[in-house]
């Protein structure tokens, strides 16, 4: 018997792949894209780039595992599309005093969101609604900001990563994320962390 008749038959059935995969996959790429259209298009794009490559698929990871490979993929060249179309940016003040910051002097979370909400249903509740006050944090910001915060501390990528999936230099890409930390700050410190509003401007 070949490799290839010892694979899966789901392997080779994008009928399946929707079937199984595809509110997973679609809820993955809109966590990150967060346009409903553009997270169908990614879907349709990966089913469509699994099925053409499918003899590359080795069977040494899950079915999932290989098709979230390829939307990685797919998500990062659209980042990738967008960044490039956009002009360079001029670094950003500093965060508003007293604002909570949930980033570190060194650009780390004080907190990793894989460490919020463990432990019982309430918190399971609590972890929810902070996702919710996120993705709605992440939409205030321009697109290309929203592009490397997602992959810089959604995803964890290192920098050097983002730079080479974006082609960014290292300044630029500071430059950015610190706009997106600025945004995401204010944001998050009058929805979620409950830093007292001041008069001015809002966030």
């Amino acid at each position: 018997m070949t490799q290839q008749e010892m694979k899966p038959l789901a392997a080779f059935d994008p009928r399946t792949w929707l079937e199984r995969h595809g509110d997973y996959l679609y809820r993955f790429a809109l966590g990150r894209v967060r346009t409903t259209s553009v997270a169908e298009d990614l879907v349709q794009e990966t089913l469509l780039a699994a099925w053409q490559g499918r003899d590359g698929f080795s069977g040494s990871s899950t079915e999932r595992s290989w098709l979230t490979a390829i939307l990685k993929r797919k998500i990062v060249d659209l980042f990738r599309k967008r960044v490039r179309e956009q002009a360079t940016l001029s670094p950003a003040g500093d965060a508003e005093e007293g604002a909570y910051d949930p980033f570190d002097r060194g650009s780390h979370w004080k907190k990793t969101p894989s460490d919020w909400g463990h432990g019982n249903p309430a918190e399971d509740m609590n972890r929810a609604e902070f996702w919710a006050t996120m993705h709605a944090c992440l939409d205030k910001l321009p697109p290309r900001l929203q592009d490397v915060f997602v992959l810089r501390y959604l995803d964890e990528q290192s920098a050097a990563e983002v730079c080479k999936d974006l082609g960014l230099t290292p300044t630029n890409l500071w430059v950015m994320l610190h706009r997106a930390r600025l945004g995401m700050s204010c944001c998050l410190s009058e929805n979620w962390f409950g830093a007292t509003k001041r008069e001015g401007p809002s966030c």
